[in-house]
């Protein structure tokens, strides 16, 4: 019976990276071309709604001749395959060193361009601000704005990260700025913007161990203090009695226990 469903599975992914590898082949074959474009008709580019999948060609390819440039770096056949795959919603599993970090770029720079404010998630603030200041170069290649986000910025320095087409950025930061800002009284003390889309590395990570682990965050009370001098005036007043339950409907253990009455 395993047997049948690892037969089913694993056709059924090697049918996706069938079609994948086919949208390679067509990046590939444009390389000539966009090798031949200067820095001013990349910063240029844009996306037609009307046109992903050649827009989607257009940008993986150009996003590979950008590496190239300004760090020496071209992306693998495999490399655009996981891109491919991140683009489209799924989860990649590659190993360590085989170039997670220049992977993202490529449907990094294919949203942000789309106009989404793009999020690589990573598991600790030092990641998330080597990544941006490795990857920078790809991104201003293309006119792109890109930061990192830490937690020991200051409410301006965060203000000015979001601000960004694309945030390097840990899931507990995202979500404390997110539970900030649904604490504030006015919108200007927000930090956060759109969340359009997001790449998390170290998926399993993120969201399984670390989702186990809640997000506390506190913050001043709304209670009004002149109200105590009168609720103790009223004290006295107040006679205490053993709280009773009926047979129909008993008392739990909580709810038993003494309350005052007028």
């Amino acid at each position: 019976m395993l047997g049948i469903f690892q037969k089913i599975f694993s056709s059924a992914n090697q049918r996706r990276i069938s079609a994948y590898e086919k949208v390679v082949k067509k990046i590939n074959a444009i390389e000539e071309d966009t090798e031949k474009l200067n820095q001013e008709e990349f910063k240029n580019i844009t996306v037609n709604e009307n046109e992903e999948d050649n827009d989607l060609i257009k940008i993986f390819a150009a996003v590979r001749e950008a590496s190239k440039r300004t760090l020496g770096l071209r992306h693998f056949d495999c490399q655009l395959v996981g891109g491919l795959v991140l683009n489209d919603g799924n989860i990649a599993e590659m190993k360590t060193g085989e170039g997670k970090t220049l992977v993202a770029t490529l449907p990094a720079v294919l949203n942000a361009l789309k106009g989404n404010k793009v999020y690589i998630v990573t598991v600790n603030d030092y990641l998330a601000e080597r990544d941006a200041n490795w990857m920078r170069p790809i991104y201003e290649y293309f006119g792109l704005k890109v930061d990192a986000l830490t937690s020991a910025q200051s409410f301006n320095d965060k203000k000015e990260a979001y601000d960004s087409n694309i945030i390097y950025c840990t899931s507990s930061e995202l979500g404390f700025d997110y539970l900030r800002d649904n604490m504030v009284l006015f919108k200007d003390q927000k930090t956060q913007k759109d969340l359009n889309f997001a790449i998390v590395d170290e998926v399993d990570s993120i969201l399984i161990d670390e989702a186990r682990t809640p997000l506390i965050i506190s913050g001043a009370t709304d209670d009004d203090a002149a109200a105590y001098p009168i609720f103790l005036k009223l004290l006295p007043t107040m006679k205490r009695q053993m709280r009773q339950g009926t047979e129909e409907e008993p008392l739990t253990e909580e709810e038993r226990g003494d309350f005052f009455n007028r």
